[in-house]
């Protein structure tokens, strides 16, 4: 979704500027538009690959979160304009915070190199496994006896 919206801008960016940016009366605004387009894009680009995530959500997170101000700048605490930017903002801090998880290529780099400068050790998900595995079962050996 937000690389139509990179592109839209793109499409654009002297209308985006005027809209957008230069009421907010942020430096140099063409440029900053442009910021703004390629981050969506690019950043979008990258969450998706997996690679550099949390670049990828940085930027998108920094343009979302110009676009909450320019919302509630320009048209107070309207929660229909905010509702999704909310959405965005949160999904682009939560990547930013814990990164791509499992399935990215970030991980599968960092498993690369951490792996090949230690020893195999086991993962520590499983440790309370083993601890339960040999623990005594309370049914078996017990019999059930009933005063009759």
């Amino acid at each position: 979704m937000l690389i139509h919206h990179g592109y839209e801008k793109l499409d654009n960016i002297e209308n985006f500027a005027d809209a957008f940016v230069r009421p907010l009366h942020i430096p140099f605004p063409v440029t900053m538009s442009y910021m703004a387009a390629f981050s969506e894009i690019f950043g979008s680009w990258l969450l998706i690959t997996g690679l550099g995530t949390r670049l990828g959500a940085l930027a998108i997170l920094g343009t979302v979160s110009f676009g909450i101000y320019h919302a509630i700048m320009t048209s107070g605490f309207n929660i229909y304009l905010l509702e999704l930017l909310v959405v965005y903002w949160g999904g682009a801090a939560c990547i930013t915070l814990n990164g791509g998880g499992m399935f990215s290529i970030d991980h599968l780099i960092r498993e690369k190199f951490l792996t090949n400068n230690r020893p195999e050790e086991p993962p520590r998900h499983l440790e309370g496994l083993d601890k339960l595995s040999q623990r005594e079962s309370p049914w078996e050996g017990n019999e059930c006896k009933h005063s009759t």
